[in-house]
């Protein structure tokens, strides 16, 4: 046993007490622990020695307590925003309106939500992107309501006030292009994001996808990004941490930037054959959120887009869509990952037919 396999089982302790302490946030939870990481993973990745080993002990710690921060810190500028912040369109922060949404996703939420619906009438509604891996799209909001929108998102990034940042795929910073916009830290997720959840999204989910929790959509996570020159221009291959995913094109004027699909994550050969979407103006696509995808390279231009992480706590509590393992879960502000200690009471679908 060389040096180094030995300070790695003497120090497996603390590593996988570091590992614990870094799975991530919730009382609706974060993120959630992997086991200990093997030697030859270690040493893939350039661990190769007791100072590397120690180096990387000390930048879980960091991640831990950023981690750990991140609640708090999105409290605070959720606080100072609502008392220093003066919108320029406040008819967006109106309760949601049906006017707002596109006459065909209302039409196709109501045919959702009637008693006769079936998976295949929903279909109909639908324009079916790839049935194998099962992603749709749809209007979702008038040109009118995405122009209204886009003018609050703007004008708000040109103000000094701070800005959260949705995830880590995201990596544009600095004091010349803010980070992008987390709709509860601005106000928006009680008149628009949990309205279009509970009333449009979720008997629309029911029927296309009842086994990733569809019928119990119980939190979400939304945020908008930016693509633009100097900025963000594409997005590398990755899934989301939801069950459910809708994407919302919302302008501006741009060229490239597709979307592009590959497989299920937990499926061998994932990005073997890939699909590519491009992005339509008011339309959302929605796919499950284990499925791998990536937005290629913006050519011109900026895009926006309205990201809606759909939650089911019923479903993540079980097994973390991150890991695959049962979730470790630490206490946390709001609806943290979407995890929850008690199981949230679930429907009889057989007294419902």
């Amino acid at each position: 046993m060389n040096e180094w396999e030995h300070l790695l089982g003497a120090q497996h302790r603390a590593w996988h007490k570091v590992l614990i302490r870094a799975t991530g946030l919730v009382n609706r939870g974060r993120v959630v622990l992997r086991p200990p990481t093997p030697n030859s993973v270690l040493r893939s990745r350039g661990c190769l020695s007791s100072d590397d080993f120690q180096q990387l002990l000390a930048e879980l710690e960091q991640e831990v307590e950023r981690r750990r921060r991140l609640g708090q810190e999105s409290a605070a500028r959720k606080a100072l925003i609502a008392s220093s912040y003066r919108p320029a369109r406040p008819d967006v922060y109106a309760p949601l309106q049906d006017a707002v949404l596109a006459p065909e996703f209302r039409a196709t939420a109501e045919y959702s939500a009637s008693p006769n619906a079936d998976l295949g009438g929903l279909l109909q509604k639908l324009e079916t992107l790839s049935e194998e891996k099962r992603i749709y799209r749809l209007p979702v909001f008038t040109a009118a309501f995405c122009g209204a929108l886009l003018e609050e998102l703007g004008h708000f990034e040109q103000s000094d006030l701070p800005k959260g940042r949705p995830n880590t795929m995201n990596n544009h910073g600095g004091p010349s292009a803010p980070r992008q916009v987390l709709l509860h830290e601005l106000g928006l997720d009680e008149p628009l994001v949990t309205p279009l959840r509970e009333r449009f999204l979720q008997p629309l989910m029911a029927l296309l996808y009842p086994e990733y929790g569809g019928a119990l959509l119980d939190s979400h996570r939304a945020f908008v990004v930016k693509y633009a020159p100097g900025q963000d221009r594409e997005l590398a291959c990755h899934y989301d941490n939801a069950e459910l995913t809708l994407n919302v094109a919302l302008g501006k004027a741009f060229t490239g930037g597709a979307l592009y699909f590959g497989g299920f994550f937990q499926a061998p050969a994932v990005l073997t054959e890939t699909l590519e979407v491009e992005h339509v103006v008011g339309q959302g696509i929605l796919h499950r959120g284990g499925q791998l995808h990536g937005a290629r390279p913006l050519g011109s231009g900026e895009r926006w887009n309205l990201v809606v992480w759909l939650r089911a706590s019923t479903v993540r509590n079980r097994l973390c869509p991150m890991c695959c393992r049962p979730p470790c879960l630490v206490d946390d502000e709001g609806f943290g990952d979407g995890f929850t200690r008690e199981e949230p009471p679930t429907v009889d679908v057989c007294t419902l037919t």
